[in-house]
């Protein structure tokens, strides 16, 4: 059940991203440009197909994208991507989906998105693990002292923190950290996981870079984590298994973290799974912002060159990718509480 949605999510993101590409207008003139020659422009238009009617070009979209497809011999050749071949003239391809070529390098657009997700997901777990512990942290103390300055002071938190959209957060921070207190912080306003030596050529880790962006993307997750988990545990605190513990003599601490918590971490196992899938695939701006190398920058970078294959893989790689984390949700689900069924 689970694999089958799966599996028609994907292919309407391919459906919508297969005719968005074509209805921004003749995806050749996109590429090339104004400047471009004829030649060039029959060569985009040998290689996507777009001299053939739409529903050729969906199939043959089709069959670059899935692991296995069928291809002439001289077409697989002229693709130059690594892969099996199981046959003569015509045959069966074993391969990785193959997006086709950045027009800023011609590199295999695959091989683009995959040398820069790394990073994105470096960035995207440091944010969500402070996240997750801030957020958890937070709302339990304000649900064990509801009414109390603790609960106000962190309510108020949470909801400046939803309230501010992260590009605009981004800026202040990188302003703050990263320009006004950088003799202090030794933070810097844009930085990657890996540092170049101009000099050597050497490449030196540079893990202080993380700590801005990660702040940026943390603080939304942050503040829905913690209202999630204060709504979730001052719901449970108000059931009589609770009552029974209190009355059996256990402490505060041990009610609240063994027995409430546990059984209040549903709602927040979704807001944990939905914003790691968002802070993977929707970190666009932010790296944009901090300079940093992953998965957003790239399409930022290819979506201002008119670099639409990048792009619309980037857009691919990301559906795929929050689709399989939903997936991953559904399951978790069912080891935190057997009474969910898949």
């Amino acid at each position: 059940m689970l694999l089958r949605r799966a599996i028609w999510i994907i292919l309407g993101v391919v459906l919508l991203v297969f005719f968005l590409f074509r209805l921004l207008g003749d995806p050749a003139n996109l590429m090339i440009g104004q400047s471009g020659d004829e030649k060039t422009r029959n060569n985009i238009l040998r290689e996507y197909h777009l001299d053939k009617p739409a529903w050729k070009q969906f199939l043959y979209y089709i069959n670059d994208i899935s692991p296995l497809s069928i291809y002439e011999k001289k077409s697989w050749d002229d693709k130059n991507v690594s892969g099996i071949f199981i046959g003569k003239n015509t045959g069966l391809v074993i391969k990785w989906p193959y997006l086709g070529r950045s027009y800023q390098n011609n590199r295999p657009v695959l091989d683009v998105l995959l040398q820069a997700l790394p990073a994105t997901i470096i960035l995207a777990i440091s944010a969500m693990l402070l996240a997750v512990v801030g957020g958890v942290f937070l709302g339990v103390v304000a649900a064990s002292n509801k009414g109390s300055a603790k609960d106000h002071i962190a309510m108020l938190t949470s909801i400046a923190g939803i309230s501010a959209p992260s590009f605009f957060t981004a800026m202040i921070i990188a302003y703050i950290f990263g320009i006004w207190l950088q003799p202090y912080t030794g933070l810097h306003f844009t930085g990657s996981l890996f540092e170049i030596n101009e000099i050597t050529g050497e490449q030196t880790l540079a893990l202080k870079n993380l700590i801005l962006p990660a702040l940026t993307l943390g603080i939304r997750p942050l503040a829905i984590i913690t209202q999630l988990t204060r709504s979730a545990l001052l719901d449970e605190l108000g059931k009589d298994y609770i009552r029974t513990a209190y009355a059996k003599g256990l402490s505060k601490r041990t009610v609240i973290w063994k027995h409430a918590l546990p059984n209040a971490i549903n709602p927040v196992i979704t807001a944990i799974t939905g914003w790691f899938a968002d802070l993977l695939t929707g970190a666009f701006f932010v790296e944009y912002i901090f300079g940093w190398n992953g998965l957003g920058k790239v399409t930022v970078n290819a979506l201002e060159k008119l670099d639409y294959p990048v792009v619309t893989g980037a857009v691919l790689l990301s559906a795929i990718i929050f689709t399989l984390i939903q997936v991953f949700t559904d399951l978790l689900y069912r080891i935190a509480d057997p009474r969910v069924r898949l």
